[in-house]
């Protein structure tokens, strides 16, 4: 099992940022790829970045890319997201997410989630 525990919570103005951070740990040596999701209220969970544990190799959603980074720190099992230039739409809850495998957009492929954060972006 691997166990997933995010941060960084708090009201953003738009255009401000904010940066998530995921903590894994139990057994994340099976763990491949890392990401991002995110929910609004009455929307289904929608893909926002993912990252190879090994390598590095990242990818975006369209709605994200240029604005969001995705990063990990390998040595503490943590992965991050940075979010620049905010908008009201990004209003979500955040989950973080683990894939054993080589996981792309699709939520069903990943094997372990966060709790979520919320993170509202005002207008």
């Amino acid at each position: 099992q691997v166990q997933l525990v995010e941060s960084g919570v708090g009201l953003v103005q738009a255009g401000g940022s904010l940066r998530l951070s995921c903590a894994a740990s139990g057994r994340t040596f099976s763990v491949y790829t890392m990401g991002w999701f995110r929910q609004a209220p009455g929307k289904e969970r929608e893909f926002v970045a993912g990252i190879r544990w090994s390598g590095g190799r990242t990818y975006y959603a369209d709605s994200v890319k240029g604005r969001f980074t995705i990063s990990r720190d390998n040595a503490k099992n943590t992965v991050y997201l940075q979010m620049n230039s905010l908008k009201p739409e990004d209003t979500a809850v955040y989950y973080c997410a683990a894939s054993r495998g080589l996981a792309t957009v699709n939520y069903r492929e990943f094997d372990y989630w966060g709790q979520g954060t919320q993170v509202p972006v005002s207008s």
